[in-house]
This record gives C-alpha cells, structure tokens and sequence, in this order.
C-alpha cells in the first residue's frame, strides 16, 4: 500500500486525511458492502492524493485493483467490473480510459479461478449490453475500451442477439450480425478501421473487400490488414505478402508466408529476408553475427564475402573464403580495386607518420608529456559490441587520442587494472587542460560511457576545453563518416566499427580503425580553419567554433578506492 504512505503536509486537516484513507483501504480490503460507484470514488481519491509520478501510480493501483476483486465484490469481480465500466466515464476523460482499462486488465487472471466461472457467464450478458451501450454512444467509451470489453468478455454473436433480442435462435443470430453490419459501415466510412476490423473479425461479418484491404495498406494500418486479411482468407493473404515485398517489408512478409504455409506460392521469400538481415548486420558492422545468420547455407555466405569485398573488408573476405572453401566463388567477383579503390580515407593519405599502442606504465608516461605538447587533439573510443537485450553496455575497451601527425591507443582494460591512480592523473591532465582544444564527435556518449566503465576515475567526471563536432557541423548527415565527405572529401570506412574491440592484440586493421576516427578530427577541423578566409569570415570563425567550447569541473573530488 506504499502509495498511500503520500499524504499532504502535516497541518489541521491530517487526521481527516488519514481517517479517509483508513476507510479507503478497508474497503479495498472487503467489497461485499461497497457498491461500485463507492468502489470507483474512492480509487480516483487514491489516484488523486498519490503522490507519485502518473505512471508509477497507475502501476500501483493496478495492482490494488486486482487484490481488491478478490474480496468479495457482490455479486461477482466479472459483474462488478462491468457496472464499474458504466460509472468510469462520469469521472471525465482525465481517468476514463485509464480507469477502464485498469479494471478490463485486472480481470485476466481470475478467469482460471473456478469459483467465479458463473458470474464471467453471467457477465457477458451485461457485457454484450454495454457494448451496444458504447455503439449507440450512450456509455461514452473510446473505440479502444470497446475492443477491451470484447477481449475481456470473450463476447461472441450469441451474446450480442441475447442482448438486442433475448434469445440465441439461428434467425436472432442473423439479425445480429445484420445489426452490428451496420456499425461496421459506419466505422468504415469514418475510417475507425481498429474497431470495424475488430468487430469483423469477431463476429464473422462480411462487408470487406479487397479495395478496403488495400485502403489498409496505403494508410500504413498493417497489423489491422494482416488481421482482415486472415479473416479475409487465402486469396487476401497472397495479396498482403505481394505488398509487402513491393514494400520491401520482407520480415512482415516471411512471417505471414511462413504461418500460412504459402511457401510453395512465394518460395523466394525466406531467402530475401535472411539476405536482406545479412546485408543490415553487414551495414552496422556486425559482421560475425551476420555469419551466424547465414547458417552455413552457401549462397548466404557467398553474399556476406561479396559485401565484405563491397566494403573494402579484405581480411574478413580471407577469413571467410578460409573457413567455407569459398575462393572459387572470389576469383569470380570483381576485382578488388574496383570495390574498395580510393573511395575513403586512410592514414597514408593524411600523412599519419605513427600509431602507438599504449598499454604499460612507461609507454602511459611518455604518452602523456607527448600530448601535453599539443594545442589540438582529437579523441574517440571503442569497446565491445552487445546486442543481448535488457544486458549492460560492455567496458570501454580503449581510448584513442592524437594530433595531426600522430596517434595513441590506450588499453584502458590493462591500464585500469595495473595502475588506476596513475591512469587517473595522466587523463585529469589530459582532459583538465585548458591549453589543449580536445575534439570529439558525439563526444557526450564517449564520456558517458567512459564514466560508466570507470566510475572510480576522476578524469573522465571533469573536462575543460572540449568541443563537439556534431554540433558545430549540425546540419552533415552520416556521422564522422559524412562530415570527413563533407569536409575532406573522403569518407571514412565503418566496416569495422563493431569488431571485437577486446581481443588482444587488437589487428592492424583495427589498430588504423581507431586511430583514423581521432585523427580525422584534427584535419577537419584544420580544413575548417583553413577555409573561412577565402569567404572573408575569419575573425567570426574564431567566435564560432568557440561558442562550442565547453568545460566542466567536479568540485566534489572524492578520494579514490581501488
């Protein structure tokens, strides 16, 4: 009941307060004398002197709700609720459809329960009548509410013609279904397709066609055309998948292809989606999970070497062509050069002259006087890819900082462990500087990240004089890839931006991987520089990029512990 602790300040009117909410939770506690219009007042007292945010009180009542149909609500928690629903919408729209779909919600699981199996019986009387209730825009309930109460209720068509006619005869059931028909073509016309499709589908009405059906699709409504569809039958589902693949929504299609055993009518289709996962898992640098969606079937794997051939990936096509015997199929494609020419950049073309792995004390040191040296560097990091869902983000692996001409890569991993206090203090002079301009590109997760794997450290809780380049170049699109096309005219390769970034040792691809992605920032932003005299401009440029600058300093320096 921890929602109630809440009560307003103490003053003259506490004690009422807390009278008020003592009669509230001994109601709750047996409903056998609370007639459902109490019931309803007092849960919107709860709902409004809570003082939690909306959501966590909802979840909290929710909860209070599904306890309290069990104390005896007379003559049943099915009955009940449905006379609650009658009375949820005087309450006005604040509370209606929430209140109403806390009570729908809260009846699921007393459907097992055996001793209340007559009254969900009795109900769905009740329920069918409040449904009509709702179509004749007596009970005003939103279309959603409407769906519910059909879910809930299980109400079939039997029910409806007990409602309107007081009887279940062959003849009252085709006056029904005639009746609710014309619901349906209201609905229709007004385009509330949610509830015409739910009610069609419900009650077996025929008045869809394939024009409506497609009318679905254009309006981008596919979960409600996949339901009208299989209802629609066979004929209707072969024309959703043949949408869907001109749509290119190949999942969607597969699914549909796959649980309506129409395999034999669109046998391409499982192909084209799993080539279609492979090449999206090939785009994010995915690549070993990629493999692993191929399956071993050979022509998968021929397409994953031929977008690593695409790619300028080069070790992952001698990898591949390795483990499969695939080096037929290589010498059939296009030469190399032809893929992967000059279309990016490299550390050849920006003159880098070194790249040093930093992953002992000394090389810490040194590393550290080097780039106090510079008056701009450029920085980035990586760690390991994790596509498990709900898991912790993995530990950065390393950070990469150089200069124009120059670049460090630190094995944070190793260095954490060996030393920290001596990590820590190399990397507050780094990033406490205020004589080094440091660049970054969405710098703000890096360091986010960075805290989040070294939350110990002081050096990455503070920084001055760091500049993003994200938002001074705000409007380029494609990431530090676009703005290098943008700025130096070349892109940057990504193939590998999700490669395993705690192997060690780390290849020589990957090692020209992260030093390009701090390089080029230093070069871009000379570029930049370089070009605002030619339009007469320089003395704003200085103003510009420095209007970016940030600093931020952590007062509270805490004491260490490792």
């Amino acid at each position: 009941m921890g929602c109630f602790k809440e009560v307003t300040q103490e003053g003259p009117g506490t004690n009422q307060h807390n009278d008020e909410r003592s009669i509230c939770l001994h109601a709750f506690s047996d409903l056998s004398h609370v007639p459902p219009a109490t019931f309803i007042y007092l849960l919107k007292d709860c709902y409004v002197y809570g003082t939690n945010k909306a959501t966590s009180k909802f979840k909290i009542l929710m909860q209070l709700v599904k306890v309290a149909l069990h104390n005896a609500p007379q003559p049943g928690p099915f009955t009940y609720a449905v006379q609650c629903m009658y009375i949820v919408p005087l309450l006005g729209k604040t509370y209606s459809e929430g209140f109403s779909h806390m009570l729908t919600s809260s009846l699921k699981h007393l459907k097992s329960v055996e001793s209340v199996q007559k009254d969900f019986l009795d109900a769905k009387y009740l329920a069918a009548q409040l449904v009509l209730n709702i179509l004749d825009s007596v009970v005003p309930h939103e279309n959603r509410i409407l769906v519910k109460l059909l879910e809930t209720f299980e109400i079939e068509l039997r029910d409806m013609a007990h409602a309107l006619y007081g009887s279940e005869l062959d003849d009252d059931l085709v006056k029904a279904r005639e009746h609710l028909r014309q619901y349906v073509k209201c609905f229709m016309e007004s385009e509330s397709n949610a509830i015409a499709v739910a009610l069609i589908t419900r009650f077996s009405i025929q008045c869809c066609d394939e024009s409506f059906l497609i009318k679905l699709i254009e309006n981008y409504q596919l979960d409600i055309a996949e339901e009208c569809a299989t209802f629609m039958g066979k004929e209707m589902i072969s024309l959703l998948i043949q949408k869907f693949l001109d749509m290119k929504m190949l999942k969607s299609a597969n699914k549909l292809v796959k649980e309506h055993d129409l395999t034999e009518e669109f046998p391409d289709v499982s192909y084209l989606y799993k080539e279609s996962l492979v090449k999206k898992l090939a785009e994010k640098g995915c690549w070993d999970i990629a493999e692993a969606r191929a399956k071993k079937e050979t022509k998968l794997v021929e397409y994953l070497v031929y977008l690593a051939m695409e790619a300028g990936y080069m070790e992952k096509v001698d990898e591949l062509c390795q483990r499969y015997s695939l080096e037929c199929y290589v010498d059939s494609l296009v030469p190399e050069n032809v893929f992967c020419g000059s279309d990016y950049l490299d550390l050849k073309k920006l003159d880098v002259q070194e790249i040093v792995w930093v992953d002992e004390i000394n090389g810490l040191l040194n590393a550290t006087s080097c780039i106090e040296a510079c008056k701009i560097i450029g920085m980035d990091c990586e760690w390991r890819p994790n596509f498990e869902k709900n898991s912790k983000p993995s530990k950065v692996s390393i950070i990469q900082i150089a200069s124009d001409k120059i670049a460090f890569i630190f094995d944070l991993i190793k260095l954490y462990e060996d030393d920290p206090k001596v990590l820590d203090s190399c990397f507050r002079r780094i990033m406490c500087s205020s004589n080094i301009l440091k660049l970054g590109f969405d710098i703000q997760c890096d360091l986010h990240q960075l805290a989040q794997s070294y939350g110990e450290l002081e050096c990455f809780q503070s920084y001055k004089m760091l500049l993003d380049m994200q938002k001074l170049f705000k409007g380029v699109t494609g990431g530090l890839s676009g703005l290098s096309k943008e700025i130096l005219g070349a892109g940057l390769n990504k193939t590998r931006r999700n490669s395993n970034w705690e192997q060690r040792p780390l290849s020589q691809k990957q090692k020209e991987y992260a030093a390009l992605d701090a390089v080029v920032l230093v070069h871009i932003f000379h570029e930049h520089i370089r070009r605002q005299p030619q339009f007469g401009v320089s003395e704003g440029c200085k103003a510009e990029w420095k209007s970016h600058v940030v600093s931020r300093v952590n007062s509270a320096r805490r004491p260490l512990r490792f």
